[in-house]
């Protein structure tokens, strides 16, 4: 067990804390819920980065970081639909969750193939993981800040992180399709 590993399971870890959080009888739960899904978007900034910068990459957690933000992400979308399941929410969770699901499958039917590589993480990847974690930061807060309107921000950053999700997601459809089709041909 390195650094970088520790904060990916301290992630996933959050994840009972942060529902709890979430709905907990307070007028004070949202921000009590933003604070800890915030810290779980800082444990992803960090993992990956100090796994290069300390030379501590693994195979675990190659897997496991993932693995936690798509845990971490699904969980806080589907509690944003139930809080609102109007079709503005909805639409952008399904697709993102759709998503997440499909480039999974995408990435572990390459590594079968022995071609993970092809399916990497993007530059569009991580501007829609940002993009993603601004966007439900905004929404769990909820409440005007300052003047602005902090829920309907949280919704228009949400729309792009959809939109990034799609382009990625063809991103990696497209690197993957020939090794795909290659594959086929084989059989």
């Amino acid at each position: 067990m390195n650094i970088p590993n520790t904060l990916t399971f301290l992630r996933i870890l959050l994840i009972p804390i942060f529902v709890l959080g979430f709905y907990l009888p307070v007028s004070w739960s949202n921000i009590l819920a933003c604070i800890i899904f915030s810290l779980a978007a800082v444990t992803d900034l960090l993992d990956g980065y100090l796994a290069r910068r300390l030379g501590q990459i693994s195979k675990l957690g190659e897997f496991m970081d993932p693995v936690a933000d798509k845990l971490m992400v699904a969980v806080v979308l589907v509690l944003l639909v139930a809080k609102d399941p109007g079709l503005l929410m909805v639409i952008p969770a399904a697709v993102i969750i759709g998503r997440e699901i499909t480039v999974s499958a995408l990435r572990e039917w390459m590594a079968e193939l022995g071609a993970r590589s092809k399916v990497a993480v993007s530059v569009y990847g991580k501007i829609k993981t940002i993009t993603q974690m601004v966007a439900l930061i905004l929404l769990i807060y909820k409440q005007d800040l300052f003047g602005l309107p902090i829920y309907q921000i949280g919704i228009v950053c949400l729309y792009i992180a959809t939109l990034l999700t799609l382009l990625s997601m063809f991103q990696y459809i497209t690197s993957a399709w020939p090794r795909l089709i290659e594959s086929k041909t084989k059989q």
